[in-house]
């Protein structure tokens, strides 16, 4: 199959810009993730890959097909799975995905291998209405249905928002599995922990790409040192830090904040650190670490 393109893609409702010059190539068989948070303009992108909608200028192709051109022959080999459940709710799972099967010309039993390891958890709820499922048998459910014509393409809008830390796990290990078939997968998720689950990741934020690479060659850019420092009244610190003439930046991670230094502060962090527990007290606890995907997020944005 031919690569999935993405180029000059731009999108607006009414004033408010969703996409702007968006390019993006996705190789076959590849498993792709889009990160980004929420009104970062993922689900503009993937209604249009999945020709719900028009770009205002720009093309994409999904294999050797244009979403402007060959909307049918998209349909035909696509698989999408909305972020919201969108499912018929008053149908069974045993309904719902004969109705899908039926709608691509294909029955359950055709190709009932490539699902077979999702629908055993959902079998015993079979005759269940598909609006009594739980979050992540509805997650389930839904992949079902998106895969049951044997698609190339998956396209998978924010398919872990809403469901437990097990649920997420499960979702992620499937599409592993799913990987092995040659599927291609799009993926988006507003979590940036993810990321790592993917081969390549773009990263958006308001309409705009902002960088495209592996995980380990987005965390390797980050081109500073990285420290985290705690201390009991974590508040205070935050903005003493935010304050302080050394720090180049400062955002709070949980349990600790994440900063950077200006330069020549870096190499003498244990001197540094020592003399901010001078102004602010002797429990302050720092040390240098990696940079996650987050924190490469939050440096571009800057």
């Amino acid at each position: 199959m031919s690569a999935n393109r993405i180029e000059h893609i731009s999108k607006s409702y009414g004033k408010a810009m969703a996409l702007q010059d968006i390019s993006l190539h996705v190789a076959p068989g590849s498993l792709f993730g889009l990160i980004g948070p929420d009104g970062a303009g993922k689900t503009s992108l993937f209604r249009i890959l999945s020709t719900l909608t028009l770009p205002d200028s720009g093309q994409a192709s999904i294999g050797a097909y244009s979403v402007l051109k060959n909307i049918y022959d998209i349909r035909r080999i696509l698989g999408y799975m909305p972020g919201r459940f969108s499912l018929y709710q008053d149908l069974t799972v045993e309904e719902n995905l004969s109705f899908f099967a039926t709608v691509f010309g294909t029955d359950i039993s055709s190709n009932y291998d490539l699902i077979k390891e999702i629908y055993v958890q959902l079998e015993p709820f079979k005759n269940r209405r598909a609006g009594k499922l739980s979050g992540g048998m509805k997650q389930k459910l839904a992949l079902c249905c998106a895969l049951i014509h044997r698609p190339k393409v998956l396209l998978l809008d924010e398919p872990t928002t809403g469901v437990d830390a097990v649920s997420r796990r499960e979702f992620w290990a499937i599409l592993s599995k799913l990987k092995k078939e040659g599927i291609t997968m799009l993926v988006s998720t507003p979590y940036m922990d993810e990321a790592d689950r993917c081969e390549r990741i773009a990263l958006i934020q308001g309409g705009k790409i902002l960088s495209v690479n592996t995980p380990d060659d987005i965390r390797a850019g980050f081109g500073k040192k990285l420290f985290s420092v705690s201390a009991p009244r974590m508040s205070d610190l935050l903005k003493h830090l935010r304050q302080h003439p050394d720090v180049a930046s400062c955002y709070s991670f949980g349990s600790s904040h994440h900063i950077t230094l200006q330069k020549g502060k870096e190499e003498t962090f244990t001197v540094w650190l020592n003399g901010l527990r001078e102004v602010y007290g002797q429990e302050v606890q720092g040390k240098e670490i990696l940079p996650g995907i987050e924190d490469c997020f939050i440096q571009l944005m800057a």
